[in-house]
């Protein structure tokens, strides 16, 4: 079992750090642009581990290896009062990710209903969305996880803006 922690930038623009639970950095965070959803996860010598990103006009996010073949994908399910994500790590099974509608703390399952992972929003109101996420598999590494961690933020970021765009 492993903690890590990190952040998005408020503009989702920038490289931050990973730290592991005796906060030392791990890794970095590079997330592309304010105009791009796109997030590299490196290790400490600035090396690409994975990636993630949404394919042009596609509602699903990927998550790529360092030779920028695909290893998974995340998509949202329609729940009502709740949050649903389904994550297909290619050959290796699906995960479904839930949260309660307004709740900050996500829980990961495998097939069979084990609890493989769970996250949690950090951040206060005008922060930089932060997160702890504890990874109970060997399945899934951290990177994959920090990848689809990463997914669920910009999917619910895009369905906020997206909200907020409709709401003129």
């Amino acid at each position: 079992m492993s903690t890590i922690y990190f952040t998005d930038n408020f503009f989702s623009a920038g490289k931050t750090e990973i730290y592991n639970d005796q906060k030392e950095q791990i890794g970095t965070l590079d997330l592309k642009g304010a105009f791009s959803s796109d997030v590299m996860i490196l290790n400490n010598n600035e090396e690409v581990l994975l990636s993630g990103g949404f394919r042009f006009f596609s509602r699903k996010w990927f998550v790529q290896d360092q030779q920028e073949q695909e290893i998974g994908e995340l998509v949202q399910r329609f729940a009502f009062f709740s949050k649903k994500y389904e994550y297909e790590a290619y050959d290796r099974g699906i995960y479904r990710i839930e949260s309660e509608a307004f709740s900050r703390d996500y829980e990961v399952y495998d097939e069979q209903e084990s609890l493989v992972g769970e996250f949690h929003r950090t951040d206060s109101f005008f922060e930089s969305p932060a997160f702890c996420l504890t990874n109970h598999t060997e399945v899934l590494t951290d990177d994959e996880l920090i990848a689809v961690v990463m997914g669920v933020n910009m999917i619910e970021k895009r369905n906020s803006s997206n909200a907020a765009g409709g709401a003129t």
